[in-house]
């Protein structure tokens, strides 16, 4: 369980493909304080450490994680969100966040808004019931609130901080980002779901 506060970028440091996974050595200031079999949030994906070498983990995607997320186009240089799970007494600055990508989204436009910046996403239209106006939504990892929705596409507002000490002073336009929705309205669907069936 996460809550979509970044705690240290990592850079990719290889990407080797072997038998159908994708096997990721990472850098980050933060390596020192992981251990093996520790589950780290990459850019939203949940993946757990496997070895730790100086600065240095290693996280292997298998192939449902590779086919529903952007994991599969890191490349050696890319910058990556990190965050570990939270603690039970740690306050919840973000929302809760499972780690679990449900969609690939798009960046289609990045706008300036006096030091903010203003980013517009797509994604697909089966989704819409899970994202509502002025609520939460998670992109690469980052818990942040949406407006201007729409049945496919919303708005974000960053303030300098977050462009900062995120991976999104890196995003460009039509970059593939990885999308959670709130884990709430995952919920109240599937519940309104099972209520229409016992009524057919």
């Amino acid at each position: 369980m996460f809550t979509g506060i970044i705690e240290a970028m990592g850079t990719v440091e290889a990407a080797e493909h072997s038998n159908e996974q994708l096997v990721l050595t990472i850098s980050s200031t933060l390596t020192p304080e992981l251990k093996v079999d520790q589950s780290v949030a990459h850019n939203g994906t949940c993946l757990t450490v496997t070895s730790i070498e100086d600065n240095k983990f290693t996280v292997c995607a298998v192939k449902e994680t590779i086919d529903k997320t952007t994991v599969g186009n890191w490349q050696k240089g890319d910058s990556i969100n990190l965050e570990r799970g939270i603690k039970l007494n740690d306050r919840l600055d973000g929302h809760i966040v499972q780690g679990h990508v449900d969609t690939v989204g798009k960046c289609i436009k990045i706008s300036t808004q006096g030091q903010n910046r203003v980013y517009t996403f797509m994604f697909d239209a089966s989704f819409a019931a899970l994202i509502v106006e002025k609520g939460s939504i998670v992109v690469n990892g980052v818990s942040l609130t949406c407006y201007n929705v729409t049945s496919n596409s919303f708005q974000l507002t960053l303030i300098p901080y977050t462009w900062e000490h995120t991976s999104f002073n890196a995003l460009q336009e039509n970059e593939a980002v990885n999308l959670e929705f709130d884990i709430l309205g995952k919920y109240i669907q599937r519940h309104l779901s099972l209520q229409k069936q016992d009524k057919s």
